[in-house]
């Protein structure tokens, strides 16, 4: 969990829109996605969606409004490890690259502080056979802007039960569109089953990477 330095400064039909996807269109080989998964073992690391291509990395288990949703160093220095021994090495500071398959784990880039968490992708296109490594709150943000609420609903509630989210970043940057409006209205939802997550074995115990 990465606090904002207040007192410093003051499948499924899935979208497209904005700038997620450069113009390639092939999909992630079924070898790759059968890499990634294996990653869901760790409790800080998983495969959040592949149709999307998100990877999730754990953050906290409690936040308030204060807490600035971005990627810890140690939130990205664990990522990078665990993918290494799958053959990404890092190309750039912001993007892994798989030896001999080209597929890319891209970081996307922060651009201010009180930026919304559904706009981290809009900066940072990506390939469609590329994946996103994301923050839980992030993650869950591309599900309320790519997925039916229905499908949006079923994925976060299974999300924040092994990696929460920041359900109050969430409902600040929430907009007055009608997707956005029908997921506010199973906040309810997601907030027992994350608090019932939370206090419960085996998550309760675990700690931030940093």
């Amino acid at each position: 969990m990465i606090r904002l330095f207040g007192k410093i400064f003051s499948a499924p039909a899935v979208s497209t829109a904005g700038a997620d996807f450069v113009s390639d269109t092939a999909a992630p080989s079924a070898h790759l996605v059968a890499q990634l998964e294996a990653l869901n073992r760790s409790p800080y690391l998983q495969l959040a969606d592949s149709g999307l291509g998100i990877l999730s990395v754990f953050d906290d288990l409690k936040y308030d409004r204060a807490d600035a949703d971005l990627m810890s160093p140690a939130m990205r220095r664990f990522a990078v490890t665990q993918v290494q021994p799958l053959g990404f090495r890092q190309v750039s500071g912001s993007v892994l690259e798989q030896d001999g398959s080209g597929a890319r784990i891209v970081i996307p880039k922060l651009h201010s502080l009180g930026a919304s968490p559904f706009d981290i992708t809009r900066y940072t296109p990506k390939r469609a056979a590329d994946f996103y490594l994301l923050t839980p709150t992030q993650t869950v943000c591309r599900y309320i802007d790519c997925y039916p609420l229905e499908e949006a609903l079923d994925r976060a509630l299974g999300l924040v039960r092994k990696h929460p989210i920041n359900l109050y970043r969430l409902m600040d940057y929430l907009e007055r569109k009608p997707t956005h409006s029908a997921f506010r209205s199973v906040l309810g939802d997601i907030k027992k089953a994350q608090r019932e997550a939370v206090e419960s074995e085996p998550l309760c115990r675990r700690k931030a990477l940093g």
